[in-house]
């Protein structure tokens, strides 16, 4: 009895996290999982509003202004909050060396939204690629002095480009760790 109890003491301090990290890490998987997969439902969110210039409701009012339609503000809001919440899903679970390229369209993707609730937009997506040179400035290069690192290590060690990618993995500890491990 002792010794089953020993056996059973040892493994409870050998891995005393891995279960609850096991744990976090399903229920994490379920929830973005299930994110994923009610982002068609997502989209249609906008048929749920009326076709009308100010849409009302008990937490707020909207006017729709130079759309003059909240259901195609709404419409064209769901078009570019999708992808942005699809991209923002694969920036913090990707844990591969070129994550940060993601930034680009993520950018780009929330520069687009605030331009729909800009009431002196005339026209959305225009000329937008201006404002992207200084991020894309600072994100192309450094993701090309990485990889130049890797083929560098690859060139002078006897490892595989699988171990070197895996060295350049990002692997936090918990949410805060991530974050502050992408800025």
């Amino acid at each position: 009895m002792q010794v089953k109890q020993q056996k059973s003491r040892r493994k409870k301090e050998k891995f005393p996290a891995t279960v609850n990290e096991s744990r976090k890490s399903l229920i994490n998987g379920s929830i973005i999982a299930t994110v994923i997969a009610a982002t068609p439902y997502l989209f249609y969110l906008y048929e749920s509003v009326p076709d009308t210039q100010i849409w009302s409701t008990f937490l707020f009012t909207y006017d729709s202004m130079s759309w003059e339609s909240a259901q195609w503000a709404m419409w064209i809001f769901t078009g570019k909050a999708i992808p942005l919440l699809l991209l923002l899903i694969w920036f913090f679970t990707n844990r591969h060396w070129w994550f940060h390229v993601l930034l680009v369209p993520i950018i780009m993707y929330i520069y687009q939204i605030l331009g729909i609730f800009n009431e002196n937009t005339k026209y959305l997506d225009e000329s937008q690629i201006i404002y992207f040179i200084p991020i894309m400035a600072i994100i192309i290069p450094s993701i090309y002095l990485i990889r130049a690192q890797i083929f560098n290590k690859i060139n002078t060690a006897n490892k595989s480009m699988q171990e070197l990618e895996d060295e350049f993995k990002v692997s936090p500890k918990n949410f805060w760790d991530k974050v502050k491990n992408y800025f």
